[in-house]
């Protein structure tokens, strides 16, 4: 109990980042098509139209293993105080929302561009504190 207390910023950061990315993961797993459909039209005036599918099936990838790595550091840090795994889980946290914010600066989307930053500034402290 002496890890909650004296990790709880670690530990609701890590779980913030694991509720963020398992439920995107899991929504893009669970409504591929839905997902596929909106981002192939989002995407229709871009460079990256003829990459949808590939593209997201790596933000897929990236938003799973972050997911499954935050929540591992956030049990980590529950019990030992300390996780080498939720580093790499934060940070490919980040990689994943600078792909995202990359992706909306593309499609000229700046309003869904500035909600990632709101997802970016947490994941970014917790690195922060992790270093």
């Amino acid at each position: 109990m002496e890890n909650l207390t004296t990790h709880a910023v670690q530990i609701l950061l890590f779980l913030f980042l694991a509720i963020t990315f398992l439920q995107s993961g899991i929504d893009k797993i669970i409504d591929w098509k839905g997902n596929l459909g909106w981002l192939t039209d989002h995407f229709s005036k871009t460079f990256f139209k003829g990459m949808v599918p590939l593209l997201l099936g790596t933000i897929l990838l990236f938003e799973m293993i972050s997911g499954i790595l935050s929540l591992i550091g956030a049990f980590q840090f529950f019990m030992e105080g300390e996780s080498q795994l939720g580093f790499y889980g934060a940070i490919l946290s980040a990689l994943s929302l600078l792909m995202l914010l990359f992706g909306q600066r593309i499609a000229k989307d700046y309003e869904g561009a500035k909600t990632i930053v709101i997802y970016f500034i947490p994941t970014i402290f917790l690195i922060y504190l992790l270093q």
